[in-house]
């Protein structure tokens, strides 16, 4: 069994997989990380290895804790990937990226696949089917473009996520609604369009915190999976493991 924890601002993720099963999925804020860590490897005492992803602060005492009790693999610009890099700035790719594109590369072996990930940024990852990856795109998410208008102007409230009825807003209400989502969807739309204008035998997988909503009005043909990221860190771990 083998575990894997991937760090956010706010929440941290772990996965016990079974080879490629996941079999236990939970998620806590970071300042109770020590306990639910302990938790989990009292639950499952045949863990042996364990990678860590981290877009976050863990503080040091947690880290300690983890080289303590397992075998990990902090995954960095330096760890060993199961794909060809050919982003020109390495050490500036984030290694949620990184864990997506190996997800991709394990569930879809040999395709052109665009990995969008929906959360508080919107980023895109094209690998081709020569497993080369090439890079993508970063742009503001949902509730960034709701915060910024609320915190870049004098009167514009901050609103909760909501599919806007109509794309004319005929209130600020409903016109901040129809910027952002309908935004975000043409955004979406666009940018598999022109990848698919390239490659025509493309592959779309979208994940992220706001896959859900989003999926259910994108007209694009996508697979739709939460746990990608996930699944991408236990492949960089086994790929590492078998080295």
């Amino acid at each position: 069994m083998d575990l894997v924890i991937d760090v956010g601002n706010t929440f941290v993720k772990f996965a016990v997989f079974q080879e490629d099963e996941i079999v236990f999925q939970t998620s806590t804020e970071v300042f109770n990380f020590e306990k639910e860590f302990k938790n989990i490897l009292k639950k499952y005492s045949k863990i042996k290895d364990c990678i860590i992803s981290s877009v976050g602060n863990l503080n040091k005492d947690d880290y300690k804790l983890i080289q303590k009790s397992i075998h990990v693999l902090v995954l960095d610009s330096e760890t060993k990937l199961p794909f060809q890099n050919k982003y020109k700035t390495p050490k500036t790719l984030g290694v949620d990226r990184l864990a997506l594109v190996s997800g991709a590369v394990k569930l879809f072996p040999q395709k052109n696949v665009l990995v969008i990930d929906a959360g508080t940024c919107i980023t895109f990852d094209f690998i081709s089917k020569e497993n080369t990856y090439l890079g993508g795109a970063i742009s503001p998410g949902i509730r960034m473009r709701y915060k910024s208008l609320n915190n870049l102007t004098a009167n514009l409230p901050l609103l909760e996520t909501k599919l806007p009825e109509h794309f004319i807003g005929d209130t600020t209400g409903d016109a901040i609604h129809s910027g952002v989502v309908f935004g975000v969807l043409s955004e979406i739309e666009g940018a598999i369009n022109q990848y698919m204008h390239k490659y025509s035998d493309l592959t779309v997988i979208l994940t992220g915190g706001d896959a859900n909503f989003l999926s259910k009005q994108l007209k694009s043909s996508i697979f739709a999976n939460s746990n990608f990221l996930l699944q991408g860190l236990n492949h960089i771990l086994q790929f590492n493991k078998a080295e």
